[in-house]
């Protein structure tokens, strides 16, 4: 039976759930406009960045600030969140994880008000966070008892799943084809989070050149539907 923890990290991958990811095609409406993707070459898209781009920057982060929250290590949920922001190389992919991540911290702080978010808040009162959200979402997780594999799972799923979303407004898949890419993304899922327990401060940050390229691109887009 799901425990009450799962249950409150299967909410936030909720597409219902505001936390700003409709408006991101994390990468993919930059590639589409290069056509640099097709409905064929998706899933492997989507594999690649999970295994090179959000694994080891995002869920690393995730991992890193839910381990660091468990032990009440605060000045570590500092450093990682610094990491993983100097990573983000691209405007667009800055701006996006401190948007969400706002809008998921200040959420939290009402639905769940669980006393790591209001630690949280107290730091980012104090200009010591910016709110980067893989960092709020391993404070949010951490405090509502998930596991850290729990926790990576739930995020990487909705990542992929709003990747997907976004493949079906770009008109690179339907709806029964964007099942079966999701679905083929769960093997990748589950390599990615166990790499991403893995890690330490030092590995944060993920490589994928092309990705950032097309990000670069998509800045300078005449005409966008998402925001990355």
């Amino acid at each position: 039976m799901p425990t009450p923890a799962l249950l409150t990290g299967l909410q936030l991958t909720d597409s219902a759930f505001p936390s700003g990811y409709y408006t991101l095609s994390h990468g993919l409406e930059g590639y589409q406009q290069a056509r640099e993707v097709t409905p064929r070459t998706l899933p492997a898209l989507l594999h690649d960045l999970l295994r090179h781009g959000v694994g080891p920057a995002d869920a690393t982060a995730l991992a890193l600030t839910h381990r660091a929250v468990t032990a009440q290590d605060w000045p570590t949920v500092v450093a990682v969140e610094r990491r993983l922001h100097a990573t983000k190389l691209g405007r667009e992919a800055r701006q996006a994880a401190v948007r969400t991540g706002r809008q998921l911290l200040d959420l939290a702080g009402e639905v769940y008000g669980t006393p790591q978010i209001e630690r949280y808040r107290t730091l980012y009162r104090e200009g010591a966070v910016r709110g980067c959200q893989p960092v709020v979402a391993g404070v949010v997780h951490a405090g509502n008892g998930l596991t850290a594999e729990q926790a990576v799972t739930c995020e990487l799923f909705a990542f992929a799943a709003s990747f997907v979303g976004a493949a079906l407004r770009l008109r690179l898949a339907d709806h029964r084809r964007a099942q079966v890419v999701l679905h083929t993304a769960a093997p990748v899922i589950e390599e990615t989070v166990a790499a991403a327990l893995d890690r330490e401060l030092a590995d944060l940050g993920g490589c994928v050149p092309m990705a950032d390229i097309m990000a670069g691109r998509h800045e300078r887009a005449e005409a966008r539907l998402f925001a990355s």
